[in-house]
């Protein structure tokens, strides 16, 4: 043999012992975690439209037309349900941009007490949603994330969960390596793309769905599985913001004002009284209408609008602005406003957060494709529909492989 075709010969050997490697761990990872990403992909499945579900059960208590009238203020509707509950010290007053949708109103996690919505023409409490639906959801959401387990197990759970979805992101990479086939010809590859209704045994469907459903969704899952690695682990997370070279932002922190109209300040201690604020209603209707004004027709008008209430002598009020669906932050913005004159003090659109913020958000919602709307959640919930069938496949050939030689009859040699 020539020096050159020695060295051909050891690359070719060594690819193939590094393939055979790759395998093995992929072989023993799918084993390892086959069962909690089954249970992680149907739990996905059945999250796929969590939002528009839950949608379409709020409205259907909406105020029907026929029952519409004058609108009450949103100052008589906040002594309302603070008359209502005496104990419940709303801090938020959320709208949603539908005539018969109702006013709600939530408080801060501690010692806030929960909230309620309050019919905007009668100021009567309305009901929203199903709680049959909402108890489904949140339970399956619990599931998914660390199987439904409370308590001091409740970590240890999401410590699995975690640790099987790393193990499914390396099966994922791993599975494109070895989709590959080793000759490299048409007929072997076209195998591996299509699905083949003459597969001759059970063997050969399972290793043609297996390889079908992998590549045709392997690069959505990559990025579903990806973002989820964020949720689980701190080193993740950090590694969205040193990607851009930006420090963790503290959680009590909001986004840098991108503009700001006035820089004059306030001194509360100077002040001889309290001056004469706008209504809610003024300050509402000034908040609706810039975002209107301001916007495109790509983003819309706005779908939600939240009024954190302010103190009593505070002489500004934040917005915080949702044009989206709910899941895509690229759309929320917040806008503050002088009490006095109604005129903007500071506007904090998405394009005003850090890289890293930014690109934060947009991970968590990127997860369950919420973040590209319909067509996105759509492609998420397809993608963990053949996970289900790439897992199945894979156990069955993987049983094939490791546990039914143990149970074949040995062959008994002719005298």
């Amino acid at each position: 043999w020539r020096p050159s075709t020695f060295a051909v010969f050891v690359g070719i050997r060594s690819t193939l012992m590094f393939r055979k490697t790759i395998f093995w761990i992929h072989l023993g990872c799918g084993v390892a975690a086959g069962l909690v990403i089954l249970m992680m992909s149907f739990t996905g499945v059945l999250l796929t439209y969590e939002r528009q579900i839950l949608a379409w059960a709020e409205q259907q208590h909406y105020v029907p037309e026929s029952d519409q009238s004058t609108r009450l203020s949103l100052e008589q509707l906040h002594f309302i349900a603070q008359k209502e509950r005496g104990d419940f010290n709303p801090n938020t007053i959320v709208v949603i941009n539908d005539p018969g949708a109702p006013v709600s109103f939530t408080a801060a996690r501690r010692g806030g007490g929960g909230g309620f919505s309050l019919n905007p023409y009668t100021g009567e409490k309305m009901e929203t949603g199903s709680p049959i639906l909402e108890n489904f959801f949140t339970i399956t959401t619990a599931t998914h994330r660390r199987f439904n387990v409370t308590g001091e197990n409740r970590e240890l759970a999401r410590g699995i969960t975690g640790a099987s979805n790393l193990m499914f992101l390396f099966l994922l990479i791993s599975g494109m390596y070895l989709w590959v086939p080793k000759i490299w010809k048409w007929g072997m590859f076209r195998i591996r793309f299509a699905f083949r209704g003459t597969a001759g045994n059970s063997k050969a469907r399972y290793f043609n769905w297996h390889h079908v459903f992998g590549i045709w969704s392997a690069i959505p899952l990559v990025f579903v599985v990806t973002t989820a690695s964020v949720f689980y682990y701190p080193w993740a997370n950090n590694l969205v913001y040193q990607v851009y070279d930006e420090d963790l932002p503290s959680q009590i922190e909001g986004p840098a004002p991108a503009t700001r109209n006035t820089t004059t300040q306030l001194n509360v201690g100077s002040m001889p009284s309290i001056p004469e604020f706008l209504s809610f209603d003024q300050l509402f209707a000034n908040a609706a209408s810039y975002i209107e004004q301001s916007s495109n027709e790509s983003s819309g008008g706005w779908r939600q609008i939240s009024l954190t209430l302010p103190g009593e002598t505070s002489n500004t009020i934040n917005f915080a602005i949702d044009q989206g669906n709910g899941g895509e932050p690229h759309k929320r913005h917040n806008l503050v406003l002088s009490r006095e004159t109604g005129e903007i003090s500071i506007w904090q659109p998405f394009s005003s957060q850090s890289k890293g913020s930014q690109t934060r958000s947009i991970i968590r919602y990127l997860h369950t494709g919420e973040v590209l709307g319909i067509l996105g959640q759509t492609i998420a919930g397809l993608v963990s529909l053949t996970s289900l069938f790439m897992v199945w496949t894979g156990l069955a050939l993987a049983w094939r492989r490791l546990i039914s030689p143990l149970y074949r009859k040995k062959s008994i040699p002719s005298a």
